[in-house]
């Protein structure tokens, strides 16, 4: 077996030397000759020669030129276009079916537990028999944090085959990471027992308005937290309101329909919850300088509808499982009874004020990473100092979700070669439904940065300045409303799917996700559409 191992592992090693080599082009280069590696990917800019020349071939101006034409020639100028966005599909499709591989899983495992008691049911021993590969490979392709990662890996070997080691790398090199590594530190802080205490304490104020039942928590929690987004960032925001969930709601075991329109209502609002500034949701925060955006504007146009419409979805699914949460306070008076008693166990206002300190801190340099990561060192070691004030620091569910937030970053910069042209294609209400949907299939700060780059939606060289305003505002409303509908359409998703999966069986179903974030979506649709801004 070891034998075996070590020459699987020699093949592999020497696959990926050749590949390097290979991509490198043998890694010689004489003085005096640079090596011009053409950039991954391709400016969009770049393909206005060769949309014009095809534009005359079908004797049309370059500025009428299909969507479908115009498509088809990006796709003839540079073939890895068409390459990465079927890779960045399949593991679009790859993150449905993520809960078939984990069942798969869970099948092999008790098959081969099986085998092993009936082989020898005297020395079975659960905890010392050797896994099944087979199960412990399906588990980890089950798992969704790490699919868009396990999906970067061919990415990288095509981009090295066709393009070069160089270009490979040096695209990585030019990704932004800031926001995945901001997520890892931000979670971490956010799910402290000083943080969480504080946070809950905060909204049991709210809370007591209702007499603090599992309705009146649902309601402050679903309402307040999000609208923190706007100031905590969104991520904090779905920290704090997925712990305050699953200690005030999950754990009194609600039907499943009702724990998937929580989550679905959970992931709209803390989307929508952070448009009222123009600093703290990374939708905003893309476009806030380059399109001049202040708070005021931001508040004034998207934040005032955004709350609204968290109230309306809110008192709808209120409306619609009222005697759900009814039930849920008639069987669960000893436990909350229990739990409202731990929850006393406090933590010392000093240690509070200071897990604030260094989460204002993380916000204050959320564009720095140097200064929040050297801040989290330091918060490590003031948790390791007041031991007997903390939880452990649990780091596996933050560095999951970043790790799918840095594999959703690498896809999502070769896809402009499609989605700027979609969104430059289309009027305002379309567009606006347009990025709503998009969103499902990407991040909502990608959609509002690639919008960013498109000169439809720049006032001061469009032609119509007031229709390029009302095109901003359409895209960047869109995007926020959309981003519910799947785990991938939010920064913050992962962050609350990771807290709450337990709750679910450790299995989120997307298409159930998608079902319990429609009725919010089509409310936050409407309030944007329609109420005069």
């Amino acid at each position: 077996m070891v034998k075996q191992s070590t020459l699987w592992l020699t093949v592999i090693f020497g696959l990926l030397l050749a590949v390097g080599l290979y991509g490198s082009g043998g890694g010689v280069v004489e003085p005096g000759h640079a090596v011009l590696t053409p950039p991954v990917p391709l400016p969009l800019d770049a393909y206005a020669e060769a949309e014009a020349a095809h534009a005359l071939e079908l004797g049309v101006e370059a500025d009428s030129l299909g969507l479908i034409e115009t498509l088809k020639v990006r796709i003839a100028a540079d073939p890895i276009n068409l390459v990465a966005t079927l890779l960045f599909f399949g593991a679009i499709i790859h993150t449905f079916a993520a809960g078939r591989f984990l069942r798969l899983s869970h099948k092999y495992e008790r098959s081969h537990q099986e085998r092993l008691k009936q082989a020898n049911p005297r020395s079975y021993i659960d905890d010392k028999d050797p896994v099944d590969f087979r199960a412990t490979l399906f588990h980890f392709l089950g798992e969704v944090e790490v699919i868009f990662g396990i999906w970067v890996l061919p990415l990288l070997v095509t981009l090295t085959l066709s393009k070069g080691w160089t270009a490979a790398y040096s695209y990585i090199d030019t990704r932004n990471y800031t926001e995945p590594l901001f997520v890892v530190v931000i979670m971490a802080i956010a799910a402290s027992r000083a943080v969480v205490s504080f946070a809950e304490k905060a909204l049991s104020g709210v809370a007591s308005l209702g007499g603090r039942s599992p309705a009146a928590w649902w309601l402050s929690i679903l309402i307040v937290a999000p609208l923190l987004g706007s100031f905590i960032t969104e991520p904090a925001a779905m920290t704090i309101a997925a712990m305050l969930l699953a200690r005030q709601f999950y754990q009194h075991r609600p039907s499943a329909t009702f724990k998937y329109a929580t989550l679905g209502l959970l992931f709209v609002n803390v989307s929508v919850g952070g448009t009222l500034t123009h600093f703290a949701a990374p939708p905003v925060l893309m476009v806030a300088t380059v399109w001049e955006w202040s708070l005021p504007f931001v508040f004034v146009h998207l934040g005032i509808r955004a709350m609204i419409g968290i109230l309306i979805a809110t008192s709808l699914y209120y409306l619609v499982f009222r005697k759900q949460l009814a039930a849920l306070a008639e069987g669960t008076e000893v436990d909350s009874t229990k739990m409202e008693g731990a929850s006393r166990e406090s933590v010392p206002s000093w240690v509070v004020v200071i897990h604030l300190c260094f989460l204002g801190w993380t916000v204050f340099t959320l564009h720095h990473p140097p200064l929040f990561i050297g801040g989290f060192l330091f918060f490590i070691a003031f948790v390791i100092a007041t031991d007997h004030h903390q939880y452990s620091i649990s780091l596996k569910g933050p560095i999951l979700v970043g790790f799918f937030l840095a594999g959703l970053v690498t896809h999502g910069g070769l896809q402009a070669w499609w989605i700027a042209p979609v969104l430059s294609s289309l009027s305002e209400v379309p567009l606006f439904i347009g990025a709503t949907l998009l969103t499902a299939f990407n991040d909502n700060a990608a959609i509002t940065f690639l919008a960013s780059q498109v000169p439809a939606f720049d006032p001061h060289t469009a032609a119509d300045g007031l229709r390029a305003v009302a095109l901003q505002q359409a895209v960047v409303a869109g995007a926020v409303t959309g981003g519910g509908l799947t785990v991938i359409a939010n920064a913050p998703n992962p962050a609350g799917q990771s807290i709450l999966s337990k709750y679910f069986g450790g299995d989120i179903s997307p298409l159930k996700l998608l079902a319990g974030a429609l009725l919010p979506t089509c409310v936050m649709a409407a309030v944007f559409l329609f109420l005069p801004h």
